[in-house]
This record gives structure tokens, sequence and C-alpha cells, in this order.
């Protein structure tokens, strides 16, 4: 067999490219002669000219610069949007290939056969569907102040937005009076690492109507007063910080208006909702996810129910009139605080929640409480460590609800649960975000009749 003729690409190469699929993650997956190019803004189907930023021995990253020929597939964009990349893609087509990455994940990296993979819950809305926003403060090409998002692959260059379309026309009005009150003021240089301005956050109560403001800024003097009357938010935020990183979280935060938290409703239930607590992003969509999650627990009134990652309380109350008790156990401190006054506005007296790392805290919890029957598990994107896989086990609850916004990391903390004695019964995926790569899924594990394996205790 003759050596292939094809070269590893440098940095900077443009390369013609025909895309066959789409990998975890949205972009696109090109060979030549079996050397892998994962391309952003690629689609099955384009032949595309993409230009190399980064080249290794296995395989290269590069994003479109020009698409030569499209896909069949393709559609016209809705909306001028660095959010919204699959757009181009039918919706019809972007479920498919999202129901078809969870069952790749799981049986290609997980090795697991013998599930039924229930049908995607398509999105209420495909557009204007988001709660939460985060923009970010820059400069435009004659060196105009632009709020808007990133552009894809230049960290340093911000897409303005006059209607953003992931979010409704209220929102987009709140962004315009802060860009009007700001434009005096120096935005955030990424390259540098100086200026004043760096990201606007706004939540909007979908079922409430309440909007939260918080503008995130360098250490420095703001007029206050002047943006006290410019902003029309039931809650308006000063956070400043003094971090080099592209991170809304932390940094010293001062309420300058209005209500400290915001007040939104999931499934009949009132939640309380501090400017960096964690809410899902569509509450329309929020609400099936969970209605999936109370399927799958199947509680019938006795159980006792851990909620692992509980954030401000949204699954565990959610589940609350329909256990025993539940008891959730949550990092974050001030989430915590949150999920315990919801308990109250709820009047849900059968909920108790604790702060604490569930790699350390969850022996001690299952002390204090008991065994659990259900647990539910809201991992973060990098899913479960071997450790906190560990402990689920050793706790052995007889069901296990995983959601999971990430079915690469699902895959394999699926298979440590059934090597350790589950079997993963039901996976049923859920699309949060249209126009997007992203994936939500439920997944329901159950001890098998040979109950599991208790780890040896550390």
């Amino acid at each position: 067999m003759s050596a292939p003729t094809f070269s590893r690409p440098s940095r900077g190469d443009i390369l013609e490219l025909t895309i066959d699929t789409l990998a975890h993650g949205g972009n696109g997956v090109a060979r030549k002669e079996g050397y892998v190019v994962f391309v952003a803004g690629g689609f099955p189907g384009d032949t595309v000219k993409a230009e190399v930023g980064k080249a290794k021995r296995a395989y290269a990253e590069a994003r479109v610069v020009e698409v030569v020929t499209p896909s069949p597939d393709r559609v016209e964009p809705f909306a001028d949007h660095p959010g919204a990349p699959w757009q181009v893609l039918p919706y019809e087509k972007q479920l498919a290939v999202k129901a078809e990455q969870v069952e790749d994940a799981l049986k290609r990296i997980g090795r697991l056969t013998d599930f039924e993979l229930e049908p995607i819950i398509p999105a209420v809305e495909q557009w204007r569907y988001r709660n939460k926003v985060e923009f970010s403060f820059g400069q435009g090409p004659e060196g105009e102040l632009v709020c808007g998002f990133h552009a894809p692959g230049r960290w340093n260059d911000i897409v303005p937005m006059d209607d953003c379309k992931l979010v409704s026309e209220r929102v987009n009005e709140l962004r315009e009076q802060v860009l009007r009150f700001v434009k005096g003021y120096m935005p955030w240089d990424r390259r540098d690492q100086r200026g004043f301005l760096r990201n606007l956050v706004i939540r909007e109560g979908r079922r409430s109507g309440q909007t939260q403001v918080r503008l995130v800024t360098s250490p420095g003097k703001l007029d206050v007063d002047g943006f006290i009357d410019a902003v029309d938010a039931d809650g308006l935020w000063w956070t400043q910080t003094a971090d080099l990183g592209e991170s809304t979280q932390g940094g010293e935060s001062t309420l300058l208006k209005g209500a400290p938290q915001l007040v939104d409703s999931i499934n009949d239930l009132d939640f309380l909702i501090s400017p960096e607590a964690f809410f899902q992003t569509n509450t329309d969509m929020a609400e099936k996810l969970y209605g999936v999650a109370l399927e799958y627990a199947s509680l019938s009134g006795s159980d006792k129910v851990f909620d692992l990652y509980s954030g401000i309380g949204t699954i565990a109350l959610s589940m609350a009139t329909r256990a025993r008790q539940v008891v959730g156990l949550e990092i974050v401190a001030p989430a915590v605080a949150d999920a315990i006054a919801n308990a109250k506005l709820n009047d849900i007296q059968n909920a108790n929640f604790y702060a604490g790392d569930a790699r350390l805290a969850l022996r001690e919890l299952v002390e204090r409480e008991g065994k659990p029957d259900v647990a539910i598990i809201d991992p973060p994107r990098a899913g479960l460590s071997a450790k906190i896989v560990r402990r689920i086990v050793e706790a052995a609850p007889s069901r296990i609800v995983y959601v999971s916004c990430n079915p690469t990391t699902l895959a394999p903390n699926a298979a440590q649960l059934v090597e350790a004695g589950y079997q993963l019964k039901q996976v049923r995926p859920v699309d949060m975000f249209p126009q997007t790569p992203h994936i939500e899924c439920v997944a329901l594990l159950e001890a098998g009749p040979e109950g599991v394996r208790n780890p040896d205790r550390e």
C-alpha cells in the first residue's frame, strides 16, 4: 500500500474539505487521506475552504472561511448571531442529529447498548427562548463601543447586537438602555487587559415578567445615580472584579436598585433567583426536563430523594409533593440559602438543604439523613468524578435519575454505574437550546436484580 501524499497542515493553511459528519460540540468533521479536520461552521454535505487554527499529529482544528458548495440541507440563516451556529440546519435535522449524538456517546464511549432511547422532546420556541443572557463589551472597527457576543474563534472581537433573537424584545430594550448610558466609558481590552466595561448580564422572569440587570466592570467609578435613572429593571446590580479572565462570576456585587432576587416560576412553584445562582436558561423546556426527571423517579409518596447538585432547589422542590422527604446537597452556599428560602416560599416542609461538596459530604449526609431511595444528579458539563460515582454507589439508591448537559460525560459515568451493578433503562434527550449544538438529556438507572456492589470505604 502506498504511503499517503497528504502532509499535516500548519496554522494558517487554507484547506478545501468536504464535511462528512458533525462531532459532539457541533463542529463538522472532514478527512483528508485519513487525517481528521474538525471544522467550525461546516455541516455534512458542505464543501468548504477552511483556515487551520491548530494542527496536531492525528487531527487539526479549522474554521470555515468560504462555503464552496453548500450542503443540500442548508437553509438561509434567520439571524446574524454567533450564538446560533446551527440555524443553517432545518430544525428537524437539528433534533435528529442531537438524538443521534446521545445514542452515539452512550454506545461508543460508554459501550452501553441495552437501553431505550426515547424520542427527543422538541423546543416549545425555536427563537427568543432564553431567560438569561451574558453580553460582552468591546470596540467596533471604528473604535466605537459595542455590546454583543464573541466572534467565533476570535476571543478579542465582539460582534455587536441590535436585536439578539435568542432573548425577548424586553431584554434587548434593557441592553439598549445600558448601552446608551455607558457610552462614555472604556470597554475592557482583552488583549491589553485594560479598560472598565466587562459584561452585561440580564435575566428575565418568563412567568413573572420581572427583570434583573447586572453590569460587570473593572474596579473604578460609575455614575450610580445616572445608571439607576437610565435602566428600567426590577433589580439593578453592579459587580466590580479585578480578575483578568472572561467571567461574570465572583467580584464584589452591590445592589443599586430594587429587589435583590428575581422571582420566577417553574411548574407552579415560585423561585427566588440571586444574580449568580444557576437557573435553567430555557424556562419552557426546564418544565419539560423536570417532567421527564419526575417521571423517571417514579415516586410513590414514601421515597427519600437526594438531589446532589441541588442549586436553588428547582428539581428537589418539584419532587417534594410526591416524596416523603427530599434532601439537597449543593457546593455553592448562596444557592443553598436560596433553596431554603424557596422551600419556605412554597410552603414545602419536607425538604432539607445542605452546603457541601458531594465528593466529601455525601457519606456524612447519608449518616445524617439515612440512605436515599432515589438520587437525582444534575452535574456540570464535566460530569462526575470517579470518587463521586463511588460515593453514590456506596449510598445505594434504588434509582438514579441523571440529568445531563453533556452526553460525552454522561456516557462514562453511566458505564461506571453499570459496572457497579446498575442498569441503564431509559434515556430521553430534551432540546433546551435550539440553533445550537448543546444537548440535554435525562437518563434512568436502576439497581440490578443482584443489587449494587458497595465499594470499599476509603
